[in-house]
């Protein structure tokens, strides 16, 4: 599994607008025969501001590749810099250290 988290401070529309589009971008993952059950994403923000986290997790480099080639990752990608405003989106690769069961 490679892991990933995307961090940026929301500066530009609505939450609610957001939080929307958010949810459109996971359901299409969900649908998309080729990505489910071998992508996990989710989105979280910081309570008391605008800052983002978003973790996503693939299986493999194929899945990793498959994402980046559909429309709606690269609308997202380009929403995700738009709710930025100019801000910086930074992506980070992570690796997990322990967990829980």
């Amino acid at each position: 599994m490679k892991h990933f988290m995307i961090r940026y401070e929301f500066k530009h529309g609505t939450t609610e607008a957001w939080h929307q589009e958010i949810g459109r971008f996971i359901k299409a993952i969900n649908d998309d025969p080729e990505l489910r059950g071998r992508l996990s994403y989710r989105c979280l923000k910081n309570r008391d501001d605008g800052h983002y986290f978003h973790l996503a997790s693939v299986t493999d480099d194929a899945v990793q590749k498959t994402l980046q080639s559909r429309e709606f990752f690269k609308h997202y990608t380009e929403m995700t810099r738009k709710v930025a405003a100019g801000g910086e989106v930074t992506v980070t690769p992570i690796e997990i250290i322990d967990a829980t069961a």
